[in-house]
Parts: C-alpha cells; sequence; structure tokens
C-alpha cells in the first residue's frame, strides 16, 4: 500500500478540544467542527498537541477520534494525532484511528525518553510498516526534546506511508535543507503560524496552524494565495496576523488558543492541569488584538 498525496494543500486547523470538568464537550466540538469547515477550513487534526492529547485519557482520546470522524463525514481530510513516547501505544492508537476513519496520522517524536535518530528512524517506519493511513511526522523540539535531522527525514522519506512533514522546529536553514535532501518525496507543512509564508516559497505545501483555530477563512486565504504564487498577498496577510501569532504563543499552547476561543463564545475556558488559565496581562493583549481583527 502507498499513501495519497497531498492530505491535503492550505490550511489545517490543529483544533482545541471543549472540556467541561466532566469531560469532552462534544456539542461544542461538533460547532467548531462544522463551523470550520463552513468557513473553508481545508483540513482538520483531531488530538494534536493544541488539541490537549497529552492530557486526554486513553479512553476520551479515542472517543475523541472517534466522534470526530464520524461528525466531518469526509467533508474535509481528519488527521489524527496519534504520538507517544511509547511505540507500541502509538501503533495501538494507529490503528484505532485507521479504524475509526481518519485521513492521516501526525505522529510526534517521542518526548521524555526521547531518542536517538536510528531510534526515530525505526519508531516511524514500524508505525509505517502497521498503518493502512498515510503519517504525517511532526517535529517540535522545543516540546519534546527531540530533533529531526534533514539526513533522517531522507531516510524516512522513500517509505511508502510516510507522505509528510510538519515542520516545527523554528529552523529555516533545517528547513531548507530538509528540502534539498527529500527533494519532493515528502509534502512539508510549516507547523508554526509566523513561518507559513517562507516555507511555502519554498514549495510547502500549507501549514497545521493554531491561527486558523480563530481565523480559519483567513489562513486557508493565506495559504491559496502562497500556492498560487501570489506571495505579494500571501505576504502582506503573514504580516498582518503577526502580533495575533505572537499574542496566541505568549504563554504555551494551549493556552492562550483556548482563552481566545472562550472568549468567541466557542468553549468553555477550562484546561487540564499542569496548564493553567491565561494571566490577565497577557489575555488583555490578545484580546485588544482580537477587537482589531473584529473577533470580539
Amino acid at each position: 500500500m502507498t499513501s495519497q498525496r497531498p492530505v491535503f494543500t492550505g490550511a489545517a486547523t490543529a483544533l482545541i478540544t471543549p472540556l467541561t470538568p466532566d469531560g469532552v464537550d462534544y456539542p461544542a466540538m461538533a460547532r467548531l467542527i462544522d463551523w470550520q469547515i463552513d468557513s473553508g477550513i481545508d483540513a482538520l487534526v483531531i488530538a494534536g498537541t493544541t488539541g490537549e492529547s497529552s492530557t486526554l485519557t486513553d479512553e476520551e482520546h479515542r472517543e475523541l477520534l472517534s466522534f470526530c470522524a464520524k461528525h466531518i463525514a469526509g467533508r474535509v481530510p481528519m488527521i489524527a494525532g496519534v504520538g507517544s513516547n511509547d511505540t507500541a501505544y502509538a501503533l495501538s492508537l494507529s490503528a484505532h484511528a485507521c479504524e475509526a476513519g481518519a485521513d492521516a496520522l501526525l505522529v510526534v517524536t517521542p518526548y521524555y525518553n526521547k531518542a536517538t535518530q536510528n531510534g526515530l528512524i525505526k519508531m516511524y517506519t514500524a508505525i509505517a510498516d502497521a498503518a493502512t493511513k498515510p503519517l504525517i511526522l511532526y517535529n517540535v523540539p522545543s516540546r519534546t526534546g527531540v530533533n529531526i535531522e534533514p539526513s533522517t527525514y531522507a531516510a524516512l522519506a522513500d517509505h511508502p506511508m510516510i507522505c509528510g512533514i510538519k515542520e516545527a522546529g523554528g529552523n529555516i536553514s533545517k528547513t531548507v535543507e530538509t528540502f534539498a535532501l527529500t527533494r519532493g518525496k515528502v509534502d512539508i507543512y510549516s507547523g508554526n503560524d509566523d513561518e507559513i509564508v517562507p516555507i511555502m516559497s519554498m514549495g510547502g505545501k500549507g501549514v497545521i496552524s493554531v491561527l486558523s483555530n480563530l481565523l480559519p477563512a483567513e489562513t486557508s486565504r493565506l495559504c491559496h494565495c502562497a500556492l498560487d504564487g501570489d506571495f505579494a498577498s500571501a505576504s502582506e496577510m503573514q504580516c498582518r496576523y503577526f502580533p495575533l501569532i505572537r499574542a496566541l504563543f505568549s504563554e504555551v499552547n494551549p493556552i492562550p488558543v483556548k482563552a481566545a476561543m472562550a472568549a468567541m463564545g466557542w468553549c468553555s475556558p477550562e484546561i487540564r492541569l499542569p496548564l493553567t488559565p491565561m494571566e490577565e496581562a497577557h489575555e488583555a493583549v490578545l484580546r485588544g488584538l482580537m477587537a482589531r481583527e473584529g473577533l470580539l
């Protein structure tokens, strides 16, 4: 079996998970999904970092993937967050996501126990060998403590089920090296909203975005301007939204975006420890920028 490429082009929202003190708020999740799709988002990522996957119970994680696959119902591609520092668990969660109807799997590098580059190759190969849906590799060393080197991407790029990279390393030079070594064998997506245009100017296919929780139509439009070669418009939008992007990362993600979506009325501000509610000074800045964009 080979993966279907690309899984998506444009903007995929790394969707928040609305919570109550008792668990996942599924009615709110359904409303969010419908609004995102109606707004023209290109794909949705469920149970990623922004979706607080690290504090979902195993039962919640699996139920969330099943619910969202059923509710999205093929309207846009659904990418399921299934990464873990325990490869056996990642394999089990990947199998569930594939059976539930996910279109692709987002697999973060192992955190805490980390891995050598050889360990990363073996882990990703094991998951890709077992998967029935394509993998997007997720590199976010600021969270996991391990970085996927460009040569490692090159070693994995020939696997028929590895189709993409979410690059959130924040090192443009390394990203350029990855483009040079993989030569179009995998699709590369920006994992940082402040790097959409730089990465797409090299041939990236889009972004897996936090910003698009608030601005799905606008983030998709930015990406499609770049895909159409209109980098002047894309760059103008990148610069316009830069202050809002910075505010959305003024505290660890997803604290600010959860506060923002709660302020817009989409969900409760409920967030699980060790994450805490946004500090008042930071939230005041965020709300001011949201008001400027007509979001409040």
